[in-house]
């Protein structure tokens, strides 16, 4: 019988890293994701699975040791709040770029700037646009409770070693800080060297005599080169976009308007969408779990069978972009949002949608 634990979001993703395999965390605290760490040096998982937890002298640094680990095979994360996830784009890009595997958490916190330890999701742009320099993409996981917390841990670190990039799993400081029920993924043992050998020839754990080394790099000084490798990227992006689109519907079947919304915001809006029904408005919600690859056929299809969307984020407005770019004008697109940790309410999301959008 499954085991059912309480515990926080921050927490659950730290019980996931070690029981799905994880050989190496390496962080830098900072609020409010610092569970992360925390649990992680309570739960002492050297003493039991062997894997190492460090903490690093900045988030600089952190996530380059994500990138040697990475670059030996190893299932590597690291995880931070949004100013620390800033200070780690250099080297996200770097690693998106090497092709190599590894998990990044961010609980987001309002800014810019320092801004607040409140929760946020303004960090949207930065996660699904690259964030770091280059044409590079993160595939980008929202959970919207701590079992999916724990869940898209194993997903993340499956479909890192499945596509060789970066996977984030982008959070809010709610979902970091409540506390759920949570069932826990089982032990996965961790690879030994041989099988990391020979399932991925590319690690460098030290050159056989039957071959050359295996160099990982993201310079390429010829242009040419450095072409083919985006071209490279680029198609493994797009086959990402074809094969791991993931998303939630909410009472869509019948809906004449539709909210878009996701993390702790599509969970409010599921109140908003009970209670616009009560009141004879036929109102349903679609939440992208994953943000990258966004559900574009998903929203686009909807397009042509309601007559409005609303998108509500705990930002100034960045996911409305690209629902905007899914429907190409068919449809009216209106956004609502709060900013600096204030977290909306379902009274008032229904209020915007009268407002914005059932009136117009």
């Amino acid at each position: 019988m499954e085991e059912v634990r309480l515990m926080k979001g921050n927490e659950a993703i730290a019980h996931a890293a070690i029981r799905c395999g994880c050989d190496g965390y390496f962080g830098y605290p900072i609020t409010p994701q610092s569970e992360i760490m925390e649990t992680l040096m309570e739960l002492e998982p050297w003493e039991t699975t062997g894997m190492v937890v460090l903490q690093a002298e900045s988030e600089t640094a952190s996530i380059n040791m994500v990138y040697g680990g990475a670059g030996c095979g190893k299932k590597t994360m690291t995880s931070s709040s949004s100013p620390g996830v800033s200070l780690m784009q250099e080297g996200l890009s770097y690693i998106a770029c090497a092709e190599l595997p590894c998990v990044i958490v961010n609980v987001m916190r309002g800014g810019p700037g320092l801004g607040t330890i409140q929760p946020s999701q303004a960090d949207y742009y930065q996660s699904v646009k690259g964030g770091g320099h280059g044409d590079y993409k993160l595939i980008t996981l929202a959970p919207a409770s701590v079992q999916e917390m724990a869940d898209h841990t194993v997903m993340a670190f499956d479909l890192a070693f499945k596509y060789l990039n970066p996977v984030l799993i982008l959070a809010d400081g709610i979902i970091g800080q409540m506390m759920e029920k949570v069932v826990l993924p089982p032990f996965q043992p961790r690879m030994t060297e041989a099988e990391i050998r020979e399932k991925y020839p590319w690690a460098t754990l030290g050159k056989p005599a039957n071959r050359k080394p295996n160099v990982i790099t993201s310079l390429a000084l010829q242009a040419e080169e450095m072409e083919t490798i985006n071209l490279r990227l680029q198609s493994k992006y797009k086959k990402v976009e074809e094969n791991e689109v993931l998303y939630e519907e909410f009472s869509c079947e019948d809906a004449d308007y539709l909210i878009i919304a996701f993390g702790i915001t599509a969970r409010i809006c599921q109140k908003t969408v009970e209670m616009a029904r009560n009141e004879g408005i036929k109102v349903g919600l679609l939440r992208p779990i994953t943000l990258f690859p966004f559900p574009t056929p998903a929203i686009s299809n909807y397009a042509d069978k309601v007559k409005g969307m609303l998108t509500v984020e705990m930002s100034a407005g960045q996911m409305v972009d690209d629902v905007r770019l899914a429907v190409n004008g068919r449809v009216p697109v209106e956004f609502y949002g709060r900013m600096g940790g204030i977290v909306p309410a379902p009274d008032e999301v229904l209020a915007a949608l009268k407002n914005k959008v059932v009136i117009k």
